[in-house]
């Protein structure tokens, strides 16, 4: 089973590249977003390696004029993790949490990229994500957090659109582990399947600035996994040990209106605010979608398009749930605050006390939460 990527010295078992561990749910994941400065085209893009699956998948999105293009792939891995390319899509790594390219050849869709993802700073390593259902583990997984600027263009509907590096910023992030991937168990944890989750993911870009904060909460709003950090261009991050967040909501659904965070440590204070303006899907990227969820066996080279108009999708559809918002940011640090952008990330099912959600995808009415 060798391979090209045994190749590469990045070996951490006396096995060939080709296998990863013994848990079929093993994956590593690419996954990258970007944004002009008004917010007029938002793009994103996923990139999965199921190794124990022997598949690898992707896709690519554009959200402009209200509409959001997804463009997705699949193909038979054939134990090969060196190649980085499914179809018209591919990864480049130009230079290891530097820089990538990121290229989406001519297809069906009429969509076109070719763009480079610079970082503006270090990577975050978030904490170890560990959760278990009864005795299974149901995600174990390490992930880095990076803001970045972009440098290319797009193409989309004749129209090509270019973006300068000095102003088109974005986030980026590398995960890699164990997380339900692929078809659904065919026999789950006898504590049943996951009816709570509470995720919430804010970076965000600022012309000289970058900062960063998310949480997983359980049921009682307790984190069992948060971290948030701020970092102005060429010093030190600065990291916070506390966070709390205070929360305004759309009426009578589990979508935030806005969001401030307020961050302490010994070094200080900082606080992050965000006003959402417009909503990215991330079933368009696979996530949560029926037939093209991570990991699926789409057959040897598999292709689709189609066309979600962002308006149509109701709070409470399946489909619509996990979503990236795109928000107005500021950050106040040192008596100074930073106007930018950046995205509010959300992914809500079943109770959190703290915000009055309760099981499933009820909520109280907005005058008693």
């Amino acid at each position: 089973m060798i391979t090209g990527a045994d190749d590469y010295p990045f070996h951490q078992t006396p096995d060939p590249m080709a296998f990863a561990g013994t848990d079929r749910n093993f994956y590593d994941r690419f996954f990258f977003n970007g944004y002009t400065p008004d917010g007029e085209v938002f793009f994103a893009l996923a990139f999965g390696l199921y190794p124990q699956l022997d598949v690898m998948d992707g896709a690519f999105c554009v959200l402009k004029d209200g509409k959001q293009h997804n463009v997705r792939v699949s193909r038979k891995m054939n134990a090969d993790r060196s190649v980085l390319a499914v179809g018209p899509l591919s990864i480049e790594i130009v230079n290891p949490l530097k820089e990538t390219r990121i290229r989406l050849t001519d297809n069906d869709s009429g969509i076109v990229c070719d763009l480079i993802c610079h970082a503006r700073h270090e990577p975050i390593e978030e904490p170890r994500f560990t959760r278990r259902i009864g005795t299974r583990a149901f995600m174990d997984y390490t992930r880095l957090t990076q803001n970045v600027s972009w440098s290319g263009e797009i193409r989309l509907d004749g129209e090509t659109i270019r973006f300068d590096a000095s102003e088109v910023f974005g986030t980026r992030d590398r995960s890699w582990g164990v997380r339900p991937v692929g078809n659904a168990d065919s026999q789950p944890p006898r504590e049943g399947s996951l009816t709570q989750f509470y995720w919430l993911w804010t970076p965000c870009n600022f012309k000289n600035a970058v900062a960063f904060s998310h949480t997983n909460d359980d049921e009682y709003g307790r984190p069992w996994n948060r971290r948030a950090g701020t970092q102005i261009i060429g010093q030190p991050l600065r990291e916070y040990d506390e966070v709390e967040y205070r929360y305004e909501w759309s009426p009578n659904t589990r979508r935030i209106a806005s969001l401030i965070a307020d961050m302490s440590s010994e070094a200080g204070r900082a606080e992050l605010k965000f006003t959402p303006f417009k909503t990215f899907y991330m079933t368009g990227l696979g996530y949560g979608h029926p037939q093209w969820g991570h990991g699926k066996d789409q057959g040897d080279d598999a292709f689709a398009y189609d066309v979600m108009e962002a308006e149509a999708c109701t709070p409470f559809d399946p489909m619509c749930l996990h979503i990236q918002a795109l928000a107005k940011a500021e950050l106040t640090i040192d008596g100074e605050t930073h106007s930018g952008i950046g995205v509010v990330e959300q992914f809500f099912v079943g109770r959190h006390d703290r915000t009055g959600m309760m099981d499933g995808l009820a909520v109280l009415p907005e005058g008693e939460r």
